[in-house]
C-alpha cells in the first residue's frame, strides 16, 4: 500500500487528538478539508469559531424576540376575551390559551433548528480539545452574551390613572 499523497490535506497529515492539545499547524476540524496547514489560516479558524459562537447568541436571542413578539399579540385577544366573562359576574374565572399561528409556528421551528445545529457544531469544535479553540468559544460565548443579550427590564411606576402605586397609603406595607 503506498502512503505517498498528491497532496497535503490529507486526513493522515492532521493533527487530531482526544486529549487536550495546543496543535496549530496540521490540525483539522470536522473534516481532512478543514486542515490548518499555515499560521493565518489557524487565525482565521478561531476568528471563524469565535463568530460562530455569536451567531449561535444571536440565534438565541431572535428566538426569545420572535416568541416574545408573538406573545406582545396575545394581550389584544385577552382583553376581548375577558369581555364575554366580564358579563356573567357569578361565573368562575376562566383561562383563555392563545396559540402561535402555523407561520409563527414554523418560524419558530427553523429559528430552533438554526440554532441546534450551531450550537452542535459548536460541541463537535469542542471535541476536539484544542486550547486555542476552546478559548475561542468562551470568548465568542462572552462576546455574543454582550453584544446579543444585553438586559433591560421594564418597571411600571404608576397604573393607568398616573397615580404612583403605594403613595396614597402610608402604610401600604403594613396594610
Amino acid at each position: 500500500m503506498s502512503h505517498d499523497h498528491a497532496s497535503s490535506n490529507s486526513a493522515e497529515d492532521c493533527k487530531i487528538s482526544m486529549m487536550w492539545n495546543w496543535y496549530t499547524i496540521d490540525a483539522c476540524f470536522l473534516s481532512p478539508d478543514w486542515h490548518i496547514t499555515n499560521r493565518g489560516s489557524f487565525a482565521a479558524t478561531c476568528v471563524g469559531v469565535v463568530l460562530l459562537v455569536v451567531l449561535l447568541e444571536a440565534l438565541r436571542r431572535a428566538g426569545r424576540e420572535f416568541d416574545d413578539w408573538i406573545a406582545r399579540g396575545f394581550p389584544a385577544a385577552a382583553e376581548v376575551a375577558e369581555t364575554c366573562p366580564a358579563a356573567e359576574r357569578g361565573a368562575a374565572a376562566r383561562a383563555v390559551t392563545f396559540r402561535a399561528s402555523p407561520l409563527q409556528q414554523f418560524v419558530r421551528a427553523v429559528l430552533h433548528a438554526a440554532t441546534f445545529g450551531v450550537a452542535y457544531i459548536v460541541m463537535l469544535l469542542a471535541m476536539y480539545y484544542n486550547g486555542y479553540i476552546i478559548m475561542c468559544i468562551l470568548i465568542g460565548a462572552g462576546l455574543g452574551k454582550f453584544l446579543c443579550d444585553w438586559m433591560t427590564r421594564t418597571v411600571v411606576i404608576g397604573d393607568r390613572d398616573g397615580k404612583a402605586r403605594g403613595i396614597e397609603e402610608p402604610t401600604v406595607c403594613c396594610g
